[in-house]
């Protein structure tokens, strides 16, 4: 009776593993899929080109790299 009952709980158990599994996939991709209709498109002739990043005036204080 206790080897069925342990089966019973390692199936139940897989269930309620897979459920939230498929659960947090769900959620995800809905979440992607609401962004996406939700959003402005990115205007990428405003953003800065990627070779311009890191360029500027350096930081300044409370950073152990600004010597």
């Amino acid at each position: 009776m206790v080897c069925v009952c342990a089966v019973i709980l390692d199936i139940e158990m897989n269930i309620l593993s897979s459920l939230r599994i498929v659960l947090f996939w769900t959620v995800l991709v809905g979440f992607f899929v609401w962004d996406w209709h939700n959003s402005e498109p990115v205007n990428l002739r405003l953003e800065a080109p990627i070779i311009a990043i890191g360029s500027g005036q350096a930081p300044s204080g409370a950073h152990c790299a600004t010597f």
